[in-house]
């Protein structure tokens, strides 16, 4: 799942702040600030993006009609203009600072953000437009870290409760508790042309909500009105052309969304808010709920082991597929992992026996380590997780696959790239592996391993001393001499694309190669 976007700052949260010693002097007490930027302009508005703290002294309206020029001594027509424009790009807030400009705010300005809606803050004369910048993005860091932090304890919960004895309950009462809102998982297959039918789990007649074939709502259940909204946005997600996998909608001020379950089945949320991090959260849960509901052709995973054990036929214990074999290396919670890749099938050591599967560190020999995974779904990058994914493959593949994976994941860990998928052929398939490494031993030996470090990294990174520096956290000098040094050590040039190209693959073929 993808990180939320960062939550804006409240600009109540800027005029609490006693070292800003802001003044709100017109319009509404509360805003929502995505940004600030500051403006001289008598017209700043072809400039902003929406949802700035727009910050000025006013020097590009001195003799405007904002300080009672004799062009306009009211001042009022200028000064509505200029707001009206700041409205209409959609400017959270304007911040006049006052001196050396302006003595004081302008009362046709004053004016103009009350009759507009806009709310107007004073800056004071000890207060630099960076300062109030400053304290901006502070802030927004700070909900970042605590939307991020919600998100994160949100997913874990409700992995716990996928695996409680009655999941599907357990996760719609967990995802209803972080989003503060009611939460139902509805079935199509109940649905009535003319809509009526019961809530979820409720047993009371719901007005046009679809009753759940599972006991799945959890929540305060909103009003008839709400649900029967509830059903309709749930039938633009349903199975069919142009059905989407998520939609949303906001009625009297209750958020709606709707998420497609799978099996025709549809995740409904209503929630008296949204918060950056909310989509992430059901999407989690959308796919906890996929899993619990689908119909799988061995039964239940433990059927599906037993399959595998007793007759050692992967064919006859999973689905056709295509799977993914996917390796992971990282910090976070392997069971989070296998949520946000829409899969059971972990393996959270990732040891295994390796003999015979090609399993391991890319030569064959399976002695890696780190997580596993296999997944139905095309696997994406995931936050905190370096991940090398196989091709796609049938069951009896499977083992293939792994090895395909474990190299991917090699070469996205030499890299510092977040995934790094298989791709057939190469020269990694033309040549014994035993041969490859002795080779590359061989050809590396007169290198440190702070050179080869430096070396696999720099080819990695395609010569670019400042990317180099930054993924090796050294200075840019640094990566110079080093590669300096190696081409004087190895004897070769550098800039040769055949000599590059051998180092690449040599660098490969170590032992270790691409693990921290």
């Amino acid at each position: 799942m993808e990180a939320p976007p960062t939550p804006p700052v409240a600009l109540g949260r800027l005029l609490a702040d006693g070292e800003l010693g802001l003044r709100r002097l017109a319009g509404p007490a509360e805003a929502e600030v995505h940004g600030v930027h500051a403006s001289e302009m008598a017209d700043p508005s072809p400039y902003l993006l929406g949802g700035e703290l727009l910050l000025t002294a006013g020097a590009g309206l001195a003799g405007a009609g904002l300080a009672g020029a004799e062009t306009d001594p009211d001042g009022g027509a200028d000064a509505g203009l200029y707001v009206e424009r700041l409205v209409r790009a959609g400017a959270a807030a304007l911040g006049f600072g006052v001196t050396p400009v302006h003595e004081s705010v302008p009362q046709a300005l004053v004016d103009a953000c009350t009759r507009h809606g806009l709310p107007l803050v004073e800056v004071p004369p000890a207060t630099p437009f960076t300062a109030v910048g400053r304290a901006v993005w502070r802030l927004m860091a700070q909900a970042r870290t605590r939307e991020l932090r919600r998100v994160t304890d949100a997913q874990q919960s409700l992995a716990a409760a996928a695996a409680r004895p009655d999941p599907v309950p357990a996760v719609l009462s967990r995802l209803a508790s972080a989003l503060g809102g009611w939460a139902c998982l509805l079935a199509p297959a109940t649905r009535t042309e003319a809509g009526a039918a019961t809530a979820a789990g409720t047993g009371v007649p719901g007005g046009g909500v679809i009753r759940s074939a599972w006991a799945g709502a959890a929540g305060v259940e909103p009003g008839a009105e709400v649900r029967t909204a509830l059903d309709a946005l749930a039938r633009r997600v349903a199975p069919g052309p142009g059905s989407a996998a998520t939609a949303t909608d906001t009625l009297a001020g209750t958020h709606l969304a709707a998420y497609a379950v799978g099996g025709g089945q549809v995740l409904a949320l209503a929630t008296p808010a949204r918060a950056p991090g909310d989509h992430t959260i059901a999407s989690v849960a959308a796919v906890l709920l996929t899993l619990l509901t689908a119909s799988r052709p061995a039964g239940t995973e433990a059927a599906a082991l037993t399959r595998l054990l007793l007759d050692n036929d992967p064919a006859g214990a999973l689905a056709p597929g295509p799977w993914y074999v996917v390796r992971a290396r990282g910090g976070g919670d392997p069971q989070g992992l296998a949520a946000a890749l829409g899969t059971v099938l972990l393996d959270a050591h990732g040891n295994g026996n390796g003999a015979g599967n090609g399993a391991g560190d890319g030569d064959g020999d399976g002695d890696g380590d780190g997580v596993r995974l296999i997944t139905d779904r095309e696997p994406a990058p995931q936050p905190g997780w370096t991940l090398g994914v196989s091709a796609p493959a049938a069951p009896d593949g499977l083992a293939t696959a792994a090895a395909q994976a474990q190299r991917a994941l090699d070469r996205a860990e030499a890299a510092r790239t977040p995934l790094v998928r298989h791709t057939a052929g190469g020269l990694d398939s033309l040549l014994d592996p035993a041969e490859a490494r002795a080779h590359a031993e061989a050809l590396l030996a007169p290198l440190g391993t702070a050179h080869r470090e430096t070396l696999r990294a720099w080819l990695a990174h395609h010569g670019s001393w400042d990317r180099t520096a930054a993924a090796l956290a050294v200075h840019r000098n640094t990566v110079r001499q080093r590669i300096a040094r190696a081409a004087t050590l190895l004897g070769r040039d550098l800039d040769d694309p055949d000599t590059r190209m051998e180092l690449w693959f040599a660098l490969r073929r170590l032992p270790g190669a691409g693990q921290r």
